[in-house]
């Protein structure tokens, strides 16, 4: 399930005030900018190791709790979208499932009639958050409407556990929030309806990761679900039966990765996921929430971790260290920008480091970091297809190009990024806000409307 990551998108906004004085800068907006759904890029990892991740993804959940047989749905999948979704997310859908044929090779349309395989509903936030207090949107099984939903709650019939075959899944999406959000959704609960229950935190190129910092479905993903649907393989089987086929399922599917891999990552620790939802989590104070992600830290460390986990522990850290100790954040998101930098797979980490590394340098007038830091994660954020982020970082950029003087060429870069923060924001006013909190880092700069 989706859990939406203010914090992975936020800026310095606990710094930030409106500066006073010179008149605001008017703008004029453009239409909802959205990307055309191509794949970020193939699967970059050894077969050896995806297989691994296959196992754990397929026949664990969530919790830890063991699925006793591998499920799926046999035969066509058909789609049917219940509420009101609107153009752009109904556009969006339709280029996910573009991408689940030919990626995936999964053949899964929009039904034609009123009975489907997946019905996606979508449900005010408020609705949903009562169901589901910790997760933005859902998918469960078995039921087909939110009425079906709350009848069966508390029952067996929503139990994962007890599936050898899928034939009924419902997705539950909140009708209220942005645009990016809705297609996030859309990719991570409809990617688990087919396939995976699980998320594991030591994948650096999924969206099955509760770090939430990939968007949409990578190439991992993709050959994931690929694997899932070969024909090699059929609902009911055992962990035994599926793992014995998969070297042979990934030869054929995957020829790139039958290389030799690296030292494959141990699994996570019940006590760092602990450490990590506290400090993720509503409910709780600021200062048990920083103590929870120092907890993950050194967890980590004593564990000798590398990598995506090490740097979203110390990214978590230092987001929570904003407007308490700036030193603290600045040495937590510099050890993230570390972690993350060991390996090109995780250059949208990076670029998410980049968003806070700019607002430092920002703040100290330092024009030339700032676009030094900002304009290769631009570029990746577009790839991973990020709106909220890469119009962030865009206009982290068109401000420091306006403290080199280049005012015109500062504009047409914040102009170009408005059509993307609609995407990612959505509406006229959260933009403003954006570029508010952004433009009063560096003194003088008048603010906009």
């Amino acid at each position: 399930m989706k859990h939406f990551a203010v914090i992975a998108l936020a800026v310095l906004a606990a710094c930030a005030q409106v500066p006073e004085g010179p008149e605001p800068i008017r703008l004029d907006f453009p239409e909802v900018q959205r990307f055309a759904g191509e794949s970020p890029g193939r699967a970059m990892r050894p077969n050896s190791e995806m297989i691994l991740d296959f196992t754990d993804l397929a026949f664990r959940m969530e919790s830890g709790r063991t699925l006793p047989a591998f499920s799926r749905f046999e035969g066509p999948i058909t789609v049917r979208v219940v509420g009101d979704l609107d153009q752009v997310g109904r556009d969006d859908l339709t280029a996910l499932l573009k991408r689940l044929r030919s990626e995936a090779r999964i053949d899964i349309n929009y039904a034609t009639t009123q009975d489907a395989n997946i019905v996606i509903e979508t449900v005010p936030s408020r609705t949903l958050q009562r169901a589901a207090p910790n997760a933005a949107c859902f998918v469960v099984p078995r039921v087909q409407s939110w009425s079906e939903l709350r009848a069966a709650r508390n029952t067996p019939t929503l139990d994962w556990a007890t599936l050898r075959r899928r034939e009924k899944v419902a997705i539950f999406l909140p009708s209220d929030v942005t645009s990016q959000e809705i297609r996030d959704c859309l990719h991570e609960e409809l990617a688990q309806a087919l396939g995976p229950l699980n998320d594991l935190y030591r994948l650096p190129d999924s969206v099955f990761n509760d770090d939430n910092i990939h968007a949409v479905l990578t190439g991992f993903d993709m050959t994931i679900l690929r694997a899932y649907y070969s024909p090699r393989l059929r609902s009911g089987m055992s962990q035994q039966e599926v793992v014995e086929r998969l070297p042979r399922i990934f030869a054929q599917i995957n020829p790139r990765g039958e290389r030799r891999g690296g030292q494959i990552p141990s699994n996570t620790s019940r006590a760092w996921i602990d450490a990590m939802t506290t400090a993720l989590g509503e409910g709780v104070s600021e200062n048990r929430r920083r103590q929870a992600a120092a907890r993950a830290i050194a967890i980590g460390q004593s564990l000798g971790w590398t990598g995506p986990r090490e740097g979203f522990a110390n990214y978590a850290y230092g987001r929570l260290q904003i407007g308490n100790d700036a030193t603290l954040a600045l040495g937590a998101f510099n050890a993230a920008g570390r972690a993350y930098g060991q390996t090109p797979i995780t250059n949208i980490h990076s670029a998410h480091i980049a968003v806070q590394l700019a607002a430092f340098t920002l703040i100290s007038n330092d024009a030339e970091a700032t676009i030094a830091i900002t304009e290769p994660a631009i570029s990746v954020a577009r790839q991973h297809e990020n709106a909220a982020l890469m119009s962030l970082l865009m206009m982290f950029k068109a401000e420091a190009l306006d403290l080199q003087g280049k005012t015109e060429e500062a504009m047409e870069l914040r102009l170009d990024s408005l059509g993307w923060a609609l995407y990612g924001f959505g509406s006229r006013e959260e933009v403003v806000d954006r570029l508010n909190e952004i433009a009063s880092l560096p003194p003088q700069i008048p603010p906009i409307q």
